[in-house]
């Protein structure tokens, strides 16, 4: 373990962000998928070096990487980054749910650190119950990225399988697409009526109305209510964070201003990514 950060006053900062995304121009080395080029990527490339850069002055001491379409199911340039800064990142990877043999792809990722693996919300067609079944055999969690429409969906998934850890990316975006509605927030909250799913407070520069972003304190507040500091994570979202706004952009909305205990600070900044990727 590294040692815990201080800020100026000699407090500990020892803060987990629960949701980056990293991916280099050295498309030799990295493939890009699909036949995707080097010209698709935007940022040309954020590596762990520029993220670390933004993050360190926020007291961010572990990282959670989570593998994007640009390299897909080679998730190779996460794990490299696993070796080369050891305890401070881990990996929310990408398989190919159509295997047969998906489970074998799962337990060589988690020999390298994959944690958990990101998914959609359409979840037609028996791969999706093999998938599933084998997170809860290889204690990985499934991640899935959707808007709020598809939150009912996520609810079924996890009720259909309770042995298997739940994480929802981006609070499901309220908030983006349009207005933030009492109607979405209910159907996300929703789904921390069942014990095995979590949620990640994060993607905020794309909700809502910007910094400062008070306007989306109130949710926030639901959401943690809902499904208890235990249960949610913060998450900035970067390279995207960083580059449309500032990391303190983020942070600072759970840190400073929802009116959080230190201990419920401390488990949604740290201890909730901690005990599902880290332990």
């Amino acid at each position: 373990m590294t040692r815990p950060l201080t800020n100026t006053k000699g407090v500990t900062m020892a803060w987990i962000d629960a949701h980056i995304h990293l991916w280099t121009s050295d498309t030799e080395s990295y493939p890009l998928a699909g036949g995707q080029t080097a010209a698709d990527l935007d940022p040309p490339d954020f590596t762990p070096e520029m993220y670390l850069r933004h993050a360190r002055p926020s007291g961010i001491e572990r990282v959670v990487i989570v593998q994007t379409g640009y390299h897909q199911f080679d998730n190779s340039y996460a794990t490299d980054a696993i070796k080369r800064f050891p305890d401070v990142f881990s990996v929310i990877g990408i398989v190919d749910e159509t295997k047969e043999n998906v489970q074998e792809d799962m337990e060589a990722l988690k020999a390298q650190g994959v944690r958990g693996f990101r998914i959609g919300v359409d979840y037609d067609g028996p791969q999706w119950d093999r998938l599933f079944k084998a997170a809860a055999r290889t204690g990985q969690a499934m991640c899935p990225i959707t808007h709020p429409a598809g939150a009912p969906a996520i609810k079924e998934m996890a009720a259909k399988h309770p042995d298997t850890t739940v994480v929802v990316d981006h609070m499901t975006r309220v908030g983006e697409m349009e207005p933030i509605n009492d109607a979405h927030i209910a159907q996300l909250t929703d789904i921390a009526t069942l014990p095995n799913t979590n949620v990640k407070i994060s993607r905020l520069h794309a909700l809502g109305d910007g910094p400062p972003h008070d306007d989306l304190i109130p949710m926030i507040k639901q959401v943690i209510d809902a499904f208890g500091p235990e249960r949610c994570m913060w998450g900035s979202d970067s390279p995207y964070q960083v580059f449309k706004e500032t990391m303190e952009d983020s942070i600072s909305v759970v840190r400073d201003k929802l009116g959080l205990s230190e201990s419920d600070r401390d488990q949604i900044l740290r201890s909730t990514a901690e005990r599902l990727f880290f332990s």
